[in-house]
């Protein structure tokens, strides 16, 4: 029997590909062809069940498995710190070790930093003129100088990482070209490892080498927070701005109750999943989701954009609610891998959001969203975002 082709076309930026919340209507687990990833995928997109299968990890993560769909990126030399990419124990152990850095109370003793960089990067965009591309202005730098304070890393290089990140996770990007900045940006690390070895500072880097992190696995760490600390962060500032300035009513909310601005935060990280394919994982043995029996060996997507959809866990869940309520949600992933920085962007998240509306009320948006690029299959967000105030 013909598969049917995976999809990753959108129709309306605002929900998830239209044959994704089909799936999760007609055949909540099913097969399909996805020629680009090597073949035939499962993908699982109810709710329970995407929590089940992210919590289950004989769904291995293990990339150092040769039948790891990803495997081709795994190299021995750079797999230490990568905690994504490993199954326990050894996950555990790396994971332990860098747990305390996100807690909830460490995170909310960042936010007078988190603050004044807010405050700084509206400033300098005020600053610059009447208008401009707010990805540029303002969704990437704050959340740059947030990682680049926890890890110590020079704010004068952000422009080196940032656009190092763009490349590695740009998904028209070729392989060579991914390749060349995946090294770039392991090899600045290494160098600011080395050098905390030889001058410790107060930084995350010189706490997990004084933990006991071997040098590789804290170069592997940083690699990984480094990246994933704004690239995900900024495309969720854009498409939250985007929201807030294409619908007004919801703008409105939020400037006759600022108080609604975590709910806001926590409804629009549903609403839009920016990890789109919420987890890539390989079934170690024969294994059953929603009463399919997924053969061991298959590679099985957890789709957390039709997830977070789900009528039957958010009702009316294509309407944006700030007073929903629903904080479980898989925007973060799930299970031993759920993210480790949510609560950091949850932070930026809120405090960008709040800071925007009290001192730009001016601000909207300078083309439709008709006229927007967007980024789709890795991470959904936005290229550009043109803005006027």
């Amino acid at each position: 029997m013909t598969k049917t082709t995976f999809s990753d076309q959108r129709t309306d930026p605002y929900d998830p590909p239209e044959q994704h919340l089909r799936l999760q209507t007609e055949q909540p687990v099913a097969e399909l062809d996805w020629p680009s990833r090597g073949g035939a995928v499962w993908a699982v997109t109810k709710l329970e069940d995407v929590r089940a299968m992210l919590a289950n990890t004989r769904f291995s993560s293990d990339r150092a498995n040769p039948a790891h769909p990803a495997h081709l990126a795994y190299s021995p030399d750079t797999h230490a710190g990568q905690i994504i990419a490993m199954d326990p124990p050894e996950h555990s152990v790396q994971r332990g070790r860098i747990m305390g850095e996100f807690t909830v109370k460490k995170v909310a003793a960042m936010r007078p930093r988190v603050e004044e960089i807010v405050a700084d990067t509206i400033d300098a965009m005020l600053a610059s003129g009447s208008g401009g591309d707010l990805v540029t202005l303002l969704s990437l730098p704050v959340p740059s100088m947030v990682i680049a304070d926890m890890l110590g890393v020079p704010y004068e290089d952000h422009e080196f990482f940032q656009n190092s990140t763009a490349t590695f996770t740009e998904p028209t990007a070729d392989l060579e070209e991914r390749a060349a900045a995946s090294t770039a940006i392991r090899d600045y690390i290494a160098t600011l490892v080395d050098d905390r070895i030889e001058n410790p500072g107060d930084d995350i880097l010189s706490r997990q080498l004084a933990a006991g992190a071997p040098r590789d696995e804290a170069i592997g760490l940083g690699f990984l927070l480094l990246i994933a600390g704004h690239e995900t962060t900024s495309n969720m500032i854009s498409l939250a701005v985007m929201t807030l300035l294409d619908r007004p009513e919801l703008l409105q909310q939020l400037r006759d109750d600022p108080k609604l601005v975590p709910g806001a935060v926590e409804e629009l990280l549903r609403y839009f999943t920016i990890a789109e394919v919420g987890g890539m994982r390989l079934a170690l043995d024969d294994l059953e989701v929603h009463g399919v029996t997924i053969p061991s060996g298959s590679v099985v997507y957890a789709l957390a954009n039709t997830a977070n959809r789900d009528p039957d866990v958010f009702p009316d869940p294509h309407r944006i609610d700030f007073t929903r309520g629903a904080r479980n949600h898989v925007a973060f992933g799930f299970g031993p891998h759920q993210c480790l920085g949510q609560n950091v962007a949850r932070l930026e998240l809120e405090i960008v959001l709040d800071a925007l509306i009290r001192r730009v009320p001016t601000l909207r948006l300078a083309v439709p969203v008709s006229e927007l690029r967007f980024k789709t299959l890795g991470n959904y967000g936005l290229y550009e975002l043109p803005v006027e105030w």
